[in-house]
């Protein structure tokens, strides 16, 4: 690759300046940058022909009113050459993740997907939902929708093949069976109700419904059932049956499943008044995984083809793609694209419009789901802007805010202490800017909610201040709301007297003198607490943004202090891997015995080292 410099005329903007440019390019491919008087990204796009594409800019005619705004906005431009087209595809997608150009389509939330993993590495496999990178040993299946679902599928799959979903932890640690043994939801292994080999052909029966699988399966189950009624084994007949029964529930949840699709991403989009909505369904071995919506960021003169590429581009730049997708549009590049995906999976990846047959119905049910969801969120939108206004009244704040953050905090008795942030703008709740805040200063006293509010919103701004001190972007709040009344409000207003940020206007929301809903009391910074009317709406807007900060920061207090509980003391031991700890609880019962034992009945565990029993012993007593 190489650099093309930036030598011409710096005091020339817009035609002029892309004039003057494209006089030192060549007609090889790569990637330019568009940017502004303060070098700010305003556009990443690529070129088969970097002399051909720039030129078209030069040219004072035939753009659309965005182009026309982005050319003028244009002060300097940076262009990278590649060898290949396709190389320049992928760094396009790449810098426009990065960047977030402000005149790029832009794919705004880009969460990674669930699966369902029957891990391999214990003699009875367990069966769970996972997301991220898959290094634990197992077979995976997925992606998934949602976690939801993930978690309707596990149900039934729990329902059909009685797979334990338990810890190995809490496996090993089990003398009798638990609730989901008694409601025929797992086989309790754990208590030797089932032998490993039935269990096993439970597992390889799970695996080939994920597959696919599910005709034949259902058939052998059928031929078993009718065996054992015949040999008047009832109750396993009954059992045959009822995993027949959930099997097919399994597969009335899924929708509709295609017959002649095994593997494929349909992938639809709807344009509206410069508004876009994209709808993926996941189809995997013959079923239907879910579909999700995606609203990427456009404008009023974006055309299908256009999104669409961007979207496939920023969409499997962190996901793998599957052998086949079915798009409801032709994309300008597919040649490139298909390439390039291909690349990334390592086989061939076929992109398709169907005209026609069983592919054209699906193309044309994602479609019918993509503009029902427009039509949604335009509605929602619309709704959201009235409830900005309203609260910019009511506040007497000088212009509706376009993104709000609100803070609570949430410990018992000062344990397991977090602060939390929710984000909502125009668009509703911005679930993806949701943050948490594990309070580190251990110097507070236990329940100081002020020290605690002070923390947190100190390691916000100085984020903030740190990445964009001169509040160029839009991860600034234009609204602060805490949860609490005039000390809590104090509190924030000094952190954000600080930070010489106090234009940033701070509300207070305390429950007032009853504590009911309804009564809540707003406390501005030098102003009298003051109250709103019962049905007002704009009450109900913040009581729903309060009761989301409160939900959130209880939520990741409850998974702190479940993950402290549930960890071991064994597991911050050298050297101390899972059998070893196994092997401790085995012969002492519990972790607590082992913190006891002394060393020389830590050298009679089996599988423990005299040097082993020595490092537990001294890690112990110190």
């Amino acid at each position: 690759m190489k650099i093309t410099n930036d030598n011409c005329d710096k005091f020339k903007t817009g035609f002029s300046y892309i004039q003057e440019f494209m006089k030192g390019l060549d007609n090889s491919p790569g990637v330019y940058r568009m940017l502004d008087v303060q070098s700010r990204v305003l556009y990443v796009g690529k070129a088969r022909n970097l002399y051909a594409r720039v030129s078209s800019y030069a040219r004072e005619t035939g753009h659309g009113p965005r182009i026309l705004r982005m050319i003028r906005e244009t002060a300097s431009m940076m262009v990278l050459s590649t060898r290949t087209e396709t190389e320049a595809l992928l760094l396009e997608q790449n810098l426009i993740k990065q960047l977030k150009p402000k005149y790029n389509v832009l794919l705004r939330d880009d969460k990674s997907f669930p699966n369902i993993l029957v891990a391999k590495n214990h003699r009875f496999p367990q069966i769970k939902k996972h997301r991220g990178h898959k290094k634990e040993k197992g077979s995976y299946f997925g992606p998934f929708a949602s976690a939801s679902a993930v978690n309707r599928s596990l149900s039934q799959l729990q329902k059909a093949f009685q797979l334990r979903n338990c810890s190995d932890a809490m496996f090993e640690n089990r003398t009798r069976p638990c609730l989901l043994f008694q409601i025929k939801r797992c086989s309790a292994p754990c208590v030797g109700k089932i032998d490993t080999k039935a269990y096993r052909e439970s597992v390889r029966d799970a695996e080939r419904f994920l597959e696919g699988k599910s005709t034949n399966l259902q058939r052998q189950l059928a031929v078993q059932m009718q065996q054992a009624s015949d040999r008047l084994e009832f109750e396993c007949a009954a059992a045959l049956r009822d995993r027949i029964r959930a099997l097919t529930q399994v597969q009335s949840s899924q929708g509709i499943n295609p017959k002649t699709v095994a593997e494929a991403d349909i992938i639809a989009l709807h344009l509206e008044n410069g508004q876009a909505c994209v709808q993926v369904f996941f189809i995997r071995a013959n079923q239907n995984w879910g579909n999700q919506d995606y609203y990427p960021r456009v404008g009023d003169d974006f055309e299908e083809c256009e999104v669409l590429e961007a979207f496939l581009g920023q969409f499997y730049d962190s996901k793998m793609p599957p052998r086949q997708i079915i798009l409801s549009h032709e994309i300008e590049n597919d040649d490139l694209m298909a390439e390039a995906l291909s690349m990334k999976l390592g086989r061939k990846v076929l992109l398709q419009v169907p005209q026609r047959g069983e592919k054209a119905e699906l193309v044309s049910g994602a479609l019918r789901n993509a503009r029902e969801s427009l039509a949604r969120k335009m509605t929602e939108t619309t709704t959201q802007k009235k409830l900005l206004e309203s609260l910019a009244v009511a506040f007497d704040l000088d212009v509706p805010p376009k993104r709000i953050e609100v803070y609570d905090n949430s410990h018992i008795q000062g344990s397991n202490a977090v602060g939390a942030m929710i984000v909502a703008g125009v668009d509703g709740f911005e679930r993806n800017q949701f943050r948490k805040f594990n309070i580190r200063d251990e110097s507070l006293t236990p329940g100081d909610d002020y020290g605690m509010m002070r923390e947190v919103l100190n390691r916000r701004f100085s984020r903030l201040m740190r990445n964009d001190p001169d509040r160029e972007e839009s991860y600034w709040p234009d609204l602060i709301i805490v949860d609490g009344g005039a000390g809590q409000v104090s509190t924030a207003a000094q952190i954000i007297e600080e930070y010489s940020v106090s234009d940033i206007p701070l509300i207070g929301v305390a429950k007032g003198i009853d504590r009911n809903a309804g009564r809540e009391e707003f406390h501005l910074v030098d102003k009298r607490p003051f109250t709103l009317k019962r049905n007002d709406p704009v009450l109900y807007f913040v009581q729903r943004l309060r009761d989301e900060a409160h939900r959130f920061a209880i939520g990741t207090h409850r998974a702190r202090r479940k993950k402290d509980i549930m960890t071991s003391p064994l597991d911050l031991i050298p050297n101390v891997g899972a059998s070893r700890k196994r092997a401790l609880l085995a012969h002492f019962g519990s972790a607590k015995a082992v913190k006891q034992a002394n060393l020389a009945d830590l050298k009679a565990v089996a599988g423990i080292s005299s040097v082993l029993a020595e490092s537990i012993y001294e890690y112990f007593n110190e």
